[in-house]
Parts: C-alpha cells; structure tokens; sequence
C-alpha cells in the first residue's frame, strides 16, 4: 500500500520544508506564507502576483471556485445553526426579523470570510508546491 504525503512538512529536493499548517495560519491572516511579513492580497481579493516584502511568486495560484464554496459551507453552518436556535429557543419571533437578520448576518459573515479562507487555500498550496509553486518553470 502507497503511503499518503506528509502535509505537515513538504520537503523539495533541496531539503527545505514548508509547514502547511503554519503557511494556512499566514494566509488567513492575509500574509505571505513564505515570509510572513508581505501582504498576498493588494484588495479584496486580488492577490499580489510577487510578496512585496521577500518576492515570493503569488501568481500561480488557483483558487478558482474553492474559497466561494467553503465560504458557503461554513456561513450555511454558522447562520441555519443560529436560525434553528431562534426557532427553538424563540418561536414567536416575528418573521420580519428573520427577514432583517438572517441574509444580513449572511451577507456579512461571507464578505469575512472569504478573503480568509482564499488565503489559507493559497497558503496551503504554496506549502504543497502545487501549481508552480515548487519553483521549477513550467514548460511550454
């Protein structure tokens, strides 16, 4: 049987390592998982193609759909957790504030979270070397 990767401690050929925990940590804070002293996002949620501070190349990312859906799954969690206890706890609550809260609520949580979780999903592909992160050009 195949043995899985280690993702705690990604090693390349020149005996470096990459803590994938510690790289999500940095980017979910926004910063470069490399150095951890750059930003990674220049806005919202456009990443910076090169760290600012160390010069670490951002662009290779692919975040693509992920951040969206993770930022779903977890806003879904927080806010249909948080309506079934209202319901529960509150059940002549009127509907009007339901109306006013809970897209409120959701709208909010999800333009919090998603720059945090895109840059842990980058962080955490910069610690696995994916897709030109392993610093090897690709070819044409």
């Amino acid at each position: 049987m195949a043995s899985l990767p280690n993702i705690r401690h990604e090693k390349d050929c020149r005996g470096t390592s990459r803590n994938a925990w510690q790289a999500i940590g940095k980017g979910m804070r926004g910063i470069c998982p490399a150095c951890g002293a750059g930003r990674m996002f220049r806005a919202y949620l456009k990443v910076n193609d090169i760290c600012p501070h160390c010069g670490e190349e951002l662009y290779h990312h692919r975040a693509d759909d992920a951040p969206p859906y993770l930022t779903i799954l977890v806003v879904g969690h927080i806010v249909g957790s948080l309506m079934l206890l209202t319901e529960t706890y509150w059940p002549d609550a009127p509907i009007w504030l339901h109306a006013m809260i809970w897209p409120t609520l959701a709208l909010i949580l999800s333009l919090w979270f998603l720059p945090i979780l895109k840059g842990g999903l980058i962080a955490y592909q910069w610690a696995l070397r994916m897709h030109g992160f392993d610093g090897r050009q690709a070819s044409p």
